[in-house]
């Protein structure tokens, strides 16, 4: 059998403590608590600060906000463990300030940072990104959402859709325009919105995946919003926005590859376990061909996340290349979730269509990710851009 592993090259003794760390964490806290999390479409906040003190929340961000210094495999370590609950939605909600506390940290002021980050990365706050709007997604630099200045404030006016976290969340990363004047990227910038700001309400989605994590409609109804709250430069926000979609998508093809992982795995113990004509159907050559082909498509999608990865981690690559890739990943291992979703639940027949099966689930869910964070389509407009094709 072929042993899917991480490449043993990138990952030191501490990776590998801290991922036995938090595969024990998944198996204690979450996995036997996942099911019923998903049907009540919710999971219990006081997990934000478990997750945190073993280091999940802080991972990548400076000790004095709180959080731990490290490199990109062990956001890969925190995926692929996560991943074994076989709940994305639980992942996206839980690691919801892995997009929306980024651009703070690289561009809000010294008093905005340490007035937030420490609180997100203790789990106390969740943080949520606000970039989607009803008139579109992907095209940032044609957002409606306005700001304007009066004063000590801004007036915020719109709306945002599809915001993960955007129920329970206590800070929100919004993208608005606060040139008026200025239609396309020029005037765009991000401010930090507080939950409880007059004027601001959330309305829950319903959603085909994704049960266990809150989706939201945000509106804006002339909220003020302090200048403090600006994060970056006044009408600087766009390339900000574009940086944070690199590493959303890095993360989310990790997350990818991580339940494409589970679905391999259930679909070879039931193969195992399942005798069909008194033999196995791990006997029959065509699940065998089956599991060959998610294993091959795997293990592609590892080697090459780790590989991107290293390339970021040491700045090996032109940028415009490095996005390419990073785009032309998450389309890849997205696809590679979907394969291996289908093929399982073939293998697991009527008992992969049951609730509560992790292959089901998974099933469920693997649209969001190939949508999600630039859908394929844009994903292969934008690579064929950066490698001026």
């Amino acid at each position: 059998m072929l042993n899917l592993q991480p490449n043993p090259i990138y990952y030191s003794s501490e990776h590998e403590q801290f991922r036995k760390t938090v595969r024990e964490f998944v198996a204690r806290e979450i996995t036997p608590f996942i099911n019923e999390w998903d049907e009540a479409e919710t999971f219990p906040r006081a997990l934000y600060r478990q997750s945190a003190e073993i280091g999940i929340i802080g991972i990548g961000y400076p000790e004095e906000y709180g959080g731990t210094p490290a490199d990109g495999f062990y956001s890969i370590i925190v995926a692929d463990e996560l991943s074994r609950a076989g709940s994305g939605g639980l992942i996206a909600s839980l690691l919801s300030h892995s997009i929306a506390a980024p651009p703070i940290l690289a561009a809000g002021s010294a008093e905005l940072k340490a007035r937030v980050l420490p609180a997100i990365l203790s789990g106390e706050k969740i943080a949520a990104l606000a970039i989607t709007e009803p008139s579109g997604g992907s095209d940032v630099a044609s957002l409606k959402t306005t700001a304007i200045r009066d004063g000590q404030c801004y007036i915020v006016n719109g709306e945002k859709t599809f915001i993960t976290s955007g129920l329970r969340a206590d800070y929100f990363t919004v993208a608005v325009r606060t040139n008026p004047a200025d239609k396309g990227a020029g005037g765009v910038s991000l401010l930090l919105v507080e939950r409880d700001t007059p004027g601001f309400t959330r309305t829950p989605l319903k959603k085909m995946g994704w049960w266990c994590s809150d989706t939201a409609h945000l509106h804006f109804d002339n909220c003020r919003v302090s200048i403090a709250n600006l994060i970056g430069e006044e009408n600087q926000g766009f390339q900000t926005i574009m940086l944070n979609f690199n590493s959303e998508r890095l993360g989310l093809a990790a997350q990818a590859y991580g339940l494409a992982k589970v679905c391999f795995e259930d679909a070879l113990a039931w193969a195992r376990e399942r005798k069909t004509f008194g033999a196995p159907l791990v006997e029959r050559q065509v699940i065998r061909h089956k599991l060959v082909d998610m294993a091959m498509k795997l293990e592609a999608t590892r080697a090459t996340l780790e590989d991107l990865t290293s390339r970021v981690e040491n700045n090996i690559g032109a940028p415009n290349l490095l996005v390419a890739q990073t785009s032309m990943l998450k389309n890849f291992a997205t696809q590679t979730m979907q394969f291996c979703a289908d093929q399982a639940l073939q293998i697991l027949g009527g008992m992969g269509y049951i609730r509560e099966s992790r292959v089901e689930r998974i099933y469920r869910e693997v649209k969001v990710l190939m949508i999600g964070g630039g859908a394929e389509e844009i994903m292969k407009d934008l690579a064929a851009k950066q490698m001026k094709l």
